[in-house]
């Protein structure tokens, strides 16, 4: 698979977006007709930001307050391609929905995102990606600084409130840079952002960086430098070759509490969960509490463990790679007495040989309760039943 991956070190803007995608090798000449036909001739050009040299982009455009509709056309009416200006539009109906939810009128004018820059940027930004040619776009944490900004509403604390109602629900991890001054994320940049997402990063194992670039900010501290990452990189995972694996440590939880909350780690997709006997400092008996989990899916399970059994710490091993045999379930035929019934097996298979044959055990149990016999013996039909139908596939014995 081929990702892109987005790393806003200092923030996020539309330029910055555009900057980093341009610099990692997106299409500059198709990107330039698009902002283009929105603005005048666009600025691409260097520039250095603590160190780093990174692409600035810069369009020169005026303010102007818009409605939804009046960017629509606007976007619609531009050079770029059918598939940038749908992706454009999302972006601007996501703004805008931010926007009403926190002025409360589905009426709201854009003002500085609906200038003619924010246009191009945005325009830009989605030729830019589509030029790339990537199958994913993977985010990572965003930083939200301190500070207030000024405007067509008055004066905000930061993050501005429609950048935080574009983050909201919007599957993008954030962190908090309290030493960081001014605005680090724009709407339109979040807005970009929440679009254009399309897995956690957390599920990527090992990668191949393929291309890399910088995208500068407008600002230029000298401490830090005002930078977006993007790199587009070749990998096989999303795949369920690797795994997350938490695990806590917990010394003040009765059996039923820690039995329910392994019971809830599994209704909430853990792969699996186990409780552990362990000695504890100053010779306390405990347990130790391990969750195997897909990628991603950490730090929800994590809370999970805090919620439920009061634990202070979770650590986490990311990308734990672990064989995953080729596994099938098939219905065997299974006769006890004048009774047919039909198990689900399932049969896990290395180099295409059968290696092992398990029975669920949930039908096993039902079927023994139902004719009275102990399940031990239910599951030694099935299991005869099964090596029948193996014939030569079936598992070595000893």
């Amino acid at each position: 698979m081929r990702i892109l991956v987005i790393d806003p070190i200092a923030g996020s803007a539309g330029d910055m977006l555009v900057g980093g995608m341009l610099a990692a090798g997106a299409d500059r000449e198709a990107v330039r007709t698009a902002m283009a036909s929105v603005v005048a001739e666009p600025e691409f050009g260097f520039a250095d930001r603590a160190g780093i040299r990174a692409v600035r982009v810069r369009t020169h455009a005026g303010t102007t307050a818009r409605t939804l509709d009046e960017v629509l056309a606007r976007v619609a009416a531009a050079d770029a391609s059918p598939a940038a200006i749908a992706l454009a539009v999302r972006v601007f109906r996501r703004l805008h929905a931010a926007e009403a939810s926190v002025h409360g009128d589905d009426s709201v004018h854009f003002h500085e995102v609906g200038a003619d820059d924010a246009i191009a940027d945005v325009l830009g930004a989605a030729t830019a990606l589509l030029s790339l040619g990537v199958d994913g776009v993977a985010v990572m944490p965003v930083p939200l600084g301190p500070g207030a900004i000024a405007g067509s509403h008055g004066t905000y604390p930061l993050p501005a409130p429609a950048t935080v109602a574009l983050l909201a629900g919007a599957g993008l991890e954030v962190r908090l840079e309290p030493e960081a001054d001014g605005e680090l994320v724009t709407p339109t940049g979040a807005a970009l952002l929440a679009e254009i997402r399309t897995l956690s990063w957390r599920t990527l194992g090992p990668f191949r960086i393929m291309a890399a670039g910088y995208g500068a900010g407008s600002r230029n501290p000298p401490d830090r430098p005002n930078v977006l990452r993007v790199l587009v990189v070749e990998t096989e995972v999303p795949s369920e070759d690797y795994v997350e694996v938490l695990e806590t440590n917990v010394d003040d939880a009765t059996g039923e509490v820690l039995s329910y909350a392994l019971a809830r780690l599994m209704e909430e997709g853990a792969r699996d969960a186990q409780a552990l006997p362990a000695l504890m400092k100053k010779g306390r008996m405990g347990y130790l509490v391990r969750v195997v989990c897909l990628p991603g899916d950490g730090p929800a399970l994590a809370r999970v463990l805090a919620t439920e059994l009061g634990t202070l710490g979770v650590r986490s091993a990311p990308y734990v790679h672990r064989l995953v045999a080729e596994r099938t379930v098939e219905a065997v035929e299974v006769t006890i007495g004048s009774e047919t019934r039909s198990i689900d097996v399932k049969r896990g298979r290395l180099d295409g040989k059968i290696y092992t044959c398990k029975p669920e055990f949930e039908q096993v149990q039902t079927w023994a309760r139902e004719l009275g016999l102990p399940v031990r013996e239910i599951a030694r039909a099935v299991e005869e039943a099964v090596g029948r139908t193996a014939g030569d596939e079936r598992p070595d014995e000893h």
